[in-house]
């Protein structure tokens, strides 16, 4: 049964347990039951209570392949992809098989793809095909995982040269504020130092500065004084003659 999800092509398959397998444990017709029981689940929709039943022949018989199998499409089916994933690669560890084991990469690649996973589904992907070369639905999806990891990575280049440009554009902003404040420093320097000399200055010519006035009183008070006295020497006679 081959089915379209997100546009990747996915190889659900659950795995029935013939009445003539080997099945090891102390109830190999109740670990048939329980899985072929899931499986008429699972193709009900019913995928928690087909889980429910895997788990059930997966308690009985811990080495059961087509248990993990089936479990990890059920939880494939409910968007538990993490958890899908860990049953796949359980399942493989059950199997020589190449065509199942096939199937089990393929499905494990579409876990990493609902995950956005892409380069981990691509490693799956590519395992599947090393096991069964000529399946189709694996290449398409290959080819799907490959375009979508490429169109991923674009958005973080973009947005590292983003970055990289607002760093320069925040260098530069730094920069330029370091130089205005060099130069306010040193503007502000040069009005000190010029108020200092304005200062100086002042000090050096307050004292002949103050001898010019000190001498200019000096010298307008001996002029008052010769015109006092010049004033006194002067009588002037306003008897009458009678």
């Amino acid at each position: 049964m081959v089915e379209l999800r997100m546009r990747v092509r996915t190889q659900i398959i659950v795995l029935a347990i013939l009445s003539g397998a080997i099945v090891s444990g102390a109830s190999a017709q109740s670990v048939r039951s329980h899985i072929n029981g899931g499986n008429d689940l699972y193709k009900e929709q019913k995928f928690s209570d087909a889980e429910a039943e895997y788990r059930k022949g997966l308690e009985k018989d811990n080495q059961l392949m087509q248990g993990y199998f089936n479990l990890g499409d059920a939880m494939y089916k409910q968007k538990r992809d993490d958890e899908a994933i860990q049953n796949y690669e359980t399942a493989l560890t059950k199997t020589k098989d190449p065509d199942i084991a096939s199937r089990i990469y393929h499905n494990i690649g579409n876990s990493y793809f609902e995950e956005k996973k892409y380069a981990e589904s691509i490693d799956a992907y590519k395992r599947s095909l090393r096991a069964n070369p000529k399946d189709e639905d694996t290449r398409y999806n290959l080819a799907y995982a490959q375009r979508m990891l490429r169109q991923q990575q674009q958005p973080n280049k973009q947005n590292k040269n983003n970055k990289n440009n607002k760093k320069k554009d925040q260098d530069q902003k730094d920069k330029d504020k370091q130089q205005q404040n060099k130069q306010d420093q040193q503007k502000n320097q040069d009005q000190q130092k010029i108020q200092a000399q304005n200062r100086q200055q002042e000090k050096q010519m307050s004292k002949p500065e103050a001898q010019r006035i000190l001498d200019a009183l000096k010298n307008d008070e001996k002029d008052i004084q010769k015109k006092l006295h010049k004033r006194a020497a002067v009588r002037i006679n306003v008897e009458k003659d009678w």
